[in-house]
C-alpha cells in the first residue's frame, strides 16, 4: 500500500462535522434527526489501495452478520445529512457505511460555492477511483465491522444516485440498490466514461429509481430512455417518476424537500430491500 504525504493525510482525516456550508442555509424546522441510541454509530477508517479514506458507519449495538447497506454521497460529502441517514438504517438492523468518496481531491465540507465544489472536486473523480473504493469499503464491512456481504444493498443521492447504477454493474455481488435522482445520461470523459444508460441492458441487480418529475438537472425523457432500456434486460429494475417533484426531494435540510414523496420513496426502499433479500 503506497504511503500518503502529510497534506494527504490531511485531506482524508476526517468527515464533516455538521451540514456543509455549501449546502446553508439549513431548513432547521424540518431537519429529520435520528439519534445513536441502540447504535455504534461514528467515523471509522476504510484501507483503500493508495491509504485510508474515512467512513461514517453506523449499526445495532448487539447482534451480528448484519445486513450492509453502502450509502453514497451528493456533492456535499458525507455530512450531517448522509451520517443521519445511516443511522435510519441502522435503527432498520442494517450496517450502514458512507465512505468520503472524495477525501483525495478535497473537503467539499468546507467549499461554500456549489459550482466550484463542482468544477474543483466533483469534476476531478474518477470513477475507477470510486469503484475500488467502494469494493474495499464492502470488504471492510465484511472482515472489520460484522457485515453479512451476501446481503449487500446500496443507496445514494443525486452524485450518489448514478454511483449505485454503475457500482452495481461493477460488482454483480450487490443483492439491491436504490438510487435517489442520479444522472442517467451524460457525456463519455476519460474520468466518467459511462453514465447509467450505456449498463442498463446488462445490468444484472435490481435497483429501484426514485427521480422527481420536476427535476431541473435529469429531464423526464432520459427517464423515459432509461425505462426503454432497463426493459430490454433482465435485472427488474424499476423506476418511479414522482410528479411536479423537484431535484433533491429527500434532503430534508433543503427547500427541495417534499415530506409526502420522501416518506413513500423511503418506505418503497426498505421494501426492495426486503424483496430482493437484502433484509
Amino acid at each position: 500500500m503506497k504511503p500518503l504525504t502529510r497534506r494527504q493525510f490531511i485531506k482524508v482525516s476526517a468527515i464533516a462535522a455538521g451540514f456543509a456550508l455549501a449546502a446553508h442555509p439549513i431548513f432547521a424546522q424540518q431537519v429529520i434527526t435520528t439519534d445513536s441510541e441502540g447504535l455504534v454509530a461514528g467515523e471509522v477508517a476504510i484501507d483503500v489501495a493508495d491509504g485510508e479514506i474515512p467512513a461514517y458507519r453506523a449499526m445495532p449495538a448487539t447482534g451480528q452478520n448484519f445486513p450492509i447497506v453502502l450509502v453514497i454521497q451528493e456533492i456535499f460529502g458525507v455530512h450531517e445529512h448522509i451520517q443521519d441517514v445511516c443511522r435510519r438504517f441502522a435503527k432498520q438492523g442494517y450496517l450502514a457505511i458512507a465512505p468520503e468518496m472524495f477525501a483525495r481531491q478535497g473537503d467539499v465540507s468546507q467549499m461554500e460555492d456549489i459550482q466550484k465544489i463542482i468544477s474543483e472536486v466533483v469534476s476531478q473523480v474518477p470513477d475507477e477511483q470510486v469503484m475500488s473504493d467502494l469494493d474495499a469499503t464492502v470488504a471492510w464491512a465484511q472482515t472489520s465491522s460484522n457485515g453479512n456481504p451476501e446481503k449487500l444493498g446500496i443507496t445514494g443521492f443525486c452524485w450518489g444516485g448514478r454511483i449505485v447504477w454503475l457500482y452495481s454493474a461493477h460488482n454483480p455481488q450487490v443483492t439491491a440498490g436504490v438510487a435517489w435522482y442520479g444522472q442517467l445520461v451524460g457525456e463519455s470523459t476519460p474520468l466518467t466514461p459511462q453514465y447509467p444508460i450505456d449498463i442498463a441492458e446488462e445490468l444484472t441487480v435490481p435497483i429501484l429509481g426514485l427521480y422527481g418529475g420536476d427535476d431541473e438537472y435529469i429531464p423526464n425523457d432520459t427517464v423515459e430512455q432509461m425505462r426503454d432500456r432497463l426493459a430490454s434486460g433482465n435485472s427488474n429494475s424499476e423506476i418511479i417518476l414522482y410528479p411536479d417533484t423537484p431535484h433533491g426531494f429527500y434532503a430534508d435540510y433543503r427547500p427541495t424537500y417534499r415530506p409526502e414523496a420522501a416518506a413513500d420513496a423511503w418506505n418503497r426502499l426498505l421494501t426492495w430491500f426486503e424483496q430482493y433479500g437484502v433484509a
